[in-house]
Order: structure tokens, then C-alpha cells, then sequence
């Protein structure tokens, strides 16, 4: 009935969509195995892809030729740039989504996508002789060959769902687990362990008072996530979402049902999201808060249906309903679906090598929350090195490994490797030492010319990619040969408080000003004006940081290079951590513990920020 394959990809959420559709990309037959064909590239949680750091994830995804970009685009209701007040180092896009579309659209790409054949099952145990997996084991009872299998199990292996008191076996609300495949790896002698994660009730939008809440629109521009030409909504199509806040009426009310809390009274025992706590966790944790921030987010735009961001919850349904009706615009709410818990197995991330290719089984790869992550975009960069490393097991070729320096995704999983988890771990612009080098605008530059060498970026990633290279070069070369006269330019910079020029002065240097962008000078120049009538926003954007942050881009190259070199530096066994002021709390515990040997191993504590490294290299005179 089955052929033998390249590569079995057991689940079809992000991680496993991700990792099917590179490995097929790249080469491979593929089969995708889930347990069920209509939840494929299920959002089991927030309709929204990207944000601070994730949202960075998601462009190098689409540098290295993933789908998760395209589709988050094409079912888009609302985009922001986040923390452009900051740096461009900091510039992190999100979407919020149609969460039927975005499946949709998911499904009708991998369809599309030649090499990949589809099967409902649920995947029971991995083929193993002599320390090699050699394919799959299904409920149904096939055994499927393959030359690798990468595994994303999700939140599904052992799940169980808690509402207050109740306990309800699943992977999700109203989906069975799965079984068979812990306890299997576990007698092969892998670790495993248990987390949770949770999600909020789902409101019916049509009993909200917006009124009563604060209004959180779209941006005037759409930069969206991909690289390429992608149709997207117009900025005055975009669906607003709200704001409200809860309040000690709402903390009190959710205080009454502690006592059946599954939390509280240790029926849960796996670890939450330590960033993304419940509702009862923030005002058991941040007592001395009297609100927490709500996050009214629409599901799509042919739904009333609401997700309360920021209400994740596994109290009673009762209390939570109560609480919900005592909170701003809230009075008359009507629930859809009330907040849970889902508990689940994962194997500490420790046990793979960097191809997330498990160290006690030759072929078998882990990506996602079976890693211990947390995050549709952590989830889904994970399935596509996978993926892509998968095909080249499978091929016989070396694997496919980025750097901490090379992306997000490289310290991500530098992370998972070296530090492990025993939380579910999400991304931060704080855990990437070289976030100036990782920005989200040049995605493209750092990753796609060595991916479509790997056979993923395809030729017209690379035409868009050398296009890009081109006009960056083009108008910086202009910059620097073009000048502004005082009488030019003199009206506009003291227009915005800035020292006027004596006498004419490059572009490129008046750019350099921290006040001063290009696109403001359009106006004044009929030159620059005809340039951007030619030239994609975001070549002139990529043409303007690049001047613009030059010696801090160049500083942080060099500190690439000295970085590397951690491993031969090496931490006296009496030094004293408590004398250097500027170091976390956290980071000096962790530190005092453990007693790293090298500056490399510190870098590699879970807890350790990449800046405590830095501040104790410094101190160390390194």
C-alpha cells in the first residue's frame, strides 16, 4: 500500500507543514501522517503570527524559501510593525489572522507542492534496527519505511486537558492524544518530561461593548513578511482589535476558584510558559498589580467569534465566565468556549545534535513543542531545519547548521541544544547577542544565497534577492555623490530642530543624523523623488540602515569574530560574581551553581542572557 520514503513527517501543525514542505522542496518524497486532514495547520491558540522576535523568525523562514510568510500574508486582517520607535534591530512585524484562512491557504500550498503525499493516521511507534529508525508505526497498524522521520508532535503526546476539576484527555479541545510513542523512546533510553501551556476563552464578539475599550488599528503601510510579490489587504481593509484591562473586582472573582484551580492543587504537574502565564499565575505572581492588560483579537473576518489575549485560564468555567463579565465592555459577554490547560510530553532538547537530529536514534528528528518550545514561529522554524536536514540525512549530504550570528533560528536552537529547557522556551530579541547583524529587513541578504544553494530558495527568491542586492548598492553609491545645498535643505532641519548646513553636504552624511530619514527628504530633491518611483520601499529602507548604522553593523561583526573564540577563555574556579553589579540576579545564581569552566559554557546556562556574557567577558578583560 505505502512506497518506502525519503521522509515521514508525523503531524501537520507548523512544525511538521514547515518540515514537510522544505524536505519535498528540496527533493524528497514525502509523506505527511496526521491524525486528522481537516485541522492541518491548525492556529490551536492566538490567530496571529510574529511579534517581538518571532516576527523576525518568520521572515528567515521565508528567506530560507518556507510557506510560513506567504500564508501568513495572504490571510492577514491586520499588520504592525512593532517597537519602531526603537532601532531597526528591534523592528519586529506581526499579523493578526483569519485563523480558517490561514489553514486554508496552508493546505492548498502543500497540495500544490510536488513530492509530498498525505495520510490520516496517528503515528503509534518508530521503526528502530540496530540504533537507526527506519520508519513509522501507525494506529491502524501500517508500517511505513522511510529514511527519515522527523516528529512534531505538538501539545499531542499524552495530552490532557484541564478545566477546573475536570480532566479530559487531548491534544487539543475535542481531539484525542496520542500514545504509544513516549513510552517507546523513553525504554530506547530517551528523557522525557511534562509541560503545559493554555489558552483563553473565545467570546462571541456580537455581546461586547467596544465602546468601553481602547481601539488598536493596523499601520498605514503593509510590509507584510515575505520577500516575495504576495497580494495583501490594503492598509483601510485591516480589522482593528481592542484593548481593556482587568481589575481587582476580576482578580477577586478568579481568586474564588483557586481551590479548584488544577494548578494550585498540583494536578498539573508539567511547567508553564514563564512568558506567557495564566490569568490566576500574573495575579498570584504580581500581587501588587491591580490590572493586567487584555488583548481583544477578532478570528478572522467572517467570524464574530473573539480571542481574549492575555485571559489564558484553566480556573472553573463558571469563574472564569463570572470574571470575564466584570471586565470592561465585558458586562453582557457571551462564551463560545471556556479557557484551558493542556498538559503534555516532551523530550528535553538536549538529547539532539544541531541538525535536530536525535543523538540516540540515527534518522529521527524532533521539531517543535516536542522540544520543548513554545510558539507557532519557534515551532515552525524548528520543522523547517528539520525538514531540510531530514532530506539531507536522507540523501546522504552533510547537514545544514546556522549560527548563533547567522539568525534567529541558529540561536534558538542553539539554545534548545546547549542549555536545554524545563519551560516551554520562547524567543527575545534579549537571547541574540548580535541583533544588529539579525535584523528582520535582511532576512533575505543573510540566508537565501546559501539556501537556494541547498536546492529550498528556489530561482526567483534569487532573482528578487540579487534585484535587492543590486538597488541597495545603487542607491547607496548615490547617496554619497549627491548633495543638498543650505538653501535646499536648511528649512527642514531646522523645521525638525536639527544644526543647519553651511555649505552643501552628501546625503548620505545628512542621513547618518539620528532625526533625519530618507523618505523625509524626498521632497526636497527631484532626484530622490524619481528614485523612489523605481526602487521597492524596502531596497531603500535596506540602502538607508546600512548607512545609518555602519559602525555599529561593523562593531558587531568583530564582536562575531572575538565571540568565537569563548571557548578558549577560561573562568577561574574562585572568581566572585557577586561584586559585578551589572549582572541579572538570575544570571549570578545560575553562574554561582553551575561554576561554568569557560566563558563558552556560560553562554550556555539556560537563564544566561548573551549581554551577561558580554558584561563578564568585559569585566574579565577579554
Amino acid at each position: 500500500m505505502f512506497p518506502e520514503y525519503d521522509v515521514i513527517v508525523a503531524g501537520a501543525g507548523h512544525a511538521g507543514c514547515e518540515a514537510a514542505a522544505a524536505a519535498a522542496n528540496m527533493g524528497s518524497k514525502v509523506l505527511l501522517i496526521t491524525m486528522n486532514m481537516q485541522t492541518i495547520a491548525q492556529m490551536s491558540c492566538n490567530p496571529a503570527m510574529g511579534g517581538i522576535a518571532k516576527g523576525q523568525i518568520v521572515r528567515e523562514i521565508d528567506a530560507l524559501g518556507g510557506y510560513s510568510g506567504i500564508v501568513s500574508d495572504k490571510s492577514m486582517i491586520q499588520f504592525r510593525m512593532l517597537n519602531k520607535s526603537k532601532g531597526p534591530a528591534m523592528w519586529s512585524p506581526r499579523t493578526q489572522n483569519d485563523r480558517m484562512l490561514f489553514a486554508t491557504e496552508w493546505r492548498v500550498l502543500l497540495e500544490q507542492t510536488k513530492g509530498i503525499d498525505f495520510y490520516q493516521d496517528m503515528v503509534q511507534s518508530i521503526l528502530v534496527k540496530d540504533g537507526r529508525c527506519l520508519g513509522v508505526k501507525t494506529g491502524m497498524g501500517h508500517e511505513i519505511k522511510s529514511k527519515a522521520v522527523v516528529l512534531t508532535s505538538g501539545t499531542f503526546l499524552n495530552g490532557v486537558i484541564h478545566i477546573g476539576e475536570k480532566q479530559l484527555g487531548g491534544g487539543r479541545i475535542a481531539e484525542k492524544s496520542a500514545t504509544g510513542i513516549t513510552e517507546q523512546l523513553v525504554s530506547l533510553g530517551f528523557e522525557s518530561s511534562r509541560l503545559k501551556t493554555g489558552t483563553p476563552p473565545r467570546i462571541d464578539g456580537r455581546s461586547l461593548d467596544y465602546s468601553k475599550m481602547e481601539e488598536q488599528k493596523g499601520d498605514d503601510e503593509i510590509t507584510g513578511f515575505s520577500f516575495m510579490e504576495v497580494e495583501r489587504i490594503k492598509p483601510e481593509q485591516q480589522r482593528s482589535c481592542f484593548i481593556s484591562y482587568t481589575n481587582t473586582e476580576v482578580h477577586n472573582i478568579l481568586k474564588t476558584g483557586f481551590d479548584k484551580s488544577p494548578m494550585y492543587q498540583g494536578r498539573i504537574q508539567g511547567t508553564g510558559p514563564r512568558y506567557c502565564p495564566s490569568i490566576e499565575d500574573k495575579i498570584n505572581r504580581f500581587a501588587d498589580r491591580d490590572r493586567h492588560q487584555l488583548f481583544v483579537e477578532p478570528e478572522g473576518w467572517n467570524t464574530v467569534e473573539i480571542y481574549v489575549n492575555g485571559f489564558s485560564t484553566s480556573l472553573p468555567e463558571e469563574v472564569q465566565y463570572k470574571a470575564l463579565t466584570t471586565v470592561p465592555g465585558f458586562e453582557n459577554c457571551r462564551m463560545f468556549r471556556p479557557g484551558y490547560a493542556i498538559e503534555y510530553d516532551y523530550f528535553p532538547p538536549t538529547q539532539l545534535s544541531y541538525s535536530l537530529e536525535t543523538k540516540e536514534l540515527a534518522n529521527l528528528f524532533f521539531a517543535g513543542q516536542i522540544n520543548g518550545t513554545t510558539g507557532y514561529e519557534e515551532a515552525a522554524c524548528q520543522g523547517l531545519m528539520a525538514g531540510m536536514n531530514a532530506h539531507l540525512k536522507a540523501k546522504g549530504k552533510e547537514p545544514f547548521i546556522l549560527k548563533r550570528s547567522d539568525a534567529y533560528i541558529g540561536v534558538l536552537i542553539d539554545d534548545l541544544i546547549n542549555k536545554g529547557t524545563d519551560e516551554p522556551y520562547r524567543m527575545f530579541t534579549s537571547r541574540a547577542e548580535f541583533r544588529t547583524l539579525l535584523r528582520q529587513d535582511n532576512a533575505d541578504l543573510r540566508l537565501t544565497e546559501i539556501s537556494h544553494q541547498l536546492g529550498l530558495a528556489n530561482d526567483n527568491r534569487m532573482a528578487s534577492l540579487k534585484s535587492k542586492q543590486e538597488g541597495v548598492e545603487y542607491i547607496k553609491q548615490w547617496l554619497k555623490e549627491y548633495a543638498f545645498t543650505p538653501e535646499e535643505i536648511n528649512p527642514f532641519l531646522q523645521g525638525i530642530g536639527s544644526t543647519p548646513i553651511e555649505q552643501k553636504q552628501k546625503i548620505g552624511q545628512l542621513v547618518l543624523r539620528p532625526n533625519v530619514s530618507l523618505f523625509e527628504l524626498i521632497p526636497f530633491s527631484g532626484v530622490l523623488s524619481e528614485l523612489t518611483k523605481t526602487m521597492k520601499r524596502e531596497t531603500i529602507d535596506q540602502a538607508e540602515i546600512q548607512i545609518k548604522y555602519e559602525s555599529y553593523i561593523e562593531k558587531e561583526r568583530e564582536l562575531v569574530q572575538r565571540m568565537a573564540q569563548l571557548e578558549d577563555l577560561e573562568i577561574p574556579e574562585s572568581f566572585n560574581y557577586d561584586r559585578i553589579a551589572s549582572l541579572s540576579a538570575e544570571s549570578v545564581q545560575k553562574f554561582k551553581k553551575i561554576k561554568p569552566r569557560t566563558l563558552g559554557q556560560a553562554g550556555r546556562i539556560s537563564g544566561v542572557n548573551p549581554s551577561d556574557v558580554q558584561i563578564l567577558m568585559v569585566y574579565m578583560g577579554r
